[in-house]
This record gives C-alpha cells, sequence and structure tokens, in this order.
C-alpha cells in the first residue's frame, strides 16, 4: 500500500467511525417499518405481543420494540414479518 493511500485511509476512519456511531444513526440490521408494511393495530388475532420477534418495554405502559423491524413498536401492533410464539 502507497504512503499517500494509507495516511488518507488513516484521517478518513475515525470521521466515519463516529458518524456511524453517532446518536439517531438507524440499525442497519433491521428493516424499517415502512418495508414491513408495520401498522399500530392489529390484523385480526394476530399482534406484535404474540410474536416471537416482539421485545416488551420494563413499562407496561410503554411501547417495545423488534428484533427484525426498527422503531418503537406497540403490543398492539402488526406487519407482515409476524410470527406466532
Amino acid at each position: 500500500m502507497e504512503r499517500r493511500t494509507f495516511l488518507k485511509s488513516a484521517i478518513l476512519l475515525p470521521g466515519l467511525c463516529a458518524s456511524l456511531s453517532a446518536p439517531g444513526f438507524a440499525d442497519s440490521s433491521k428493516a424499517s417499518q415502512a418495508s414491513m408494511h408495520y401498522q399500530t393495530s392489529p390484523n385480526g388475532s394476530k399482534q406484535c405481543s404474540g410474536c416471537q420477534f416482539f421485545i416488551p418495554a420494563a413499562d407496561p405502559k410503554a411501547n417495545g420494540s423488534c428484533k427484525i423491524v426498527d422503531g418503537s413498536i406497540s403490543p398492539n401492533g402488526y406487519c407482515m414479518a409476524f410470527a406466532a410464539k
């Protein structure tokens, strides 16, 4: 590797790492709510609280999260990734 290429990489890498770890940066390992057709109401008897991917919040009055879908997830919500417990 040329010295010039190495120096450019050494200068850019810390800035890139800082921007990726900044608050508000989306978790790229999860799908967006729009892409999963997430809705805040159930689909018949199918709702997030009965899904194996739902992670309930510590406070029962608060929304939880999901192992697949990014963002705040209502226990009464539904998306196309629903898989019964």
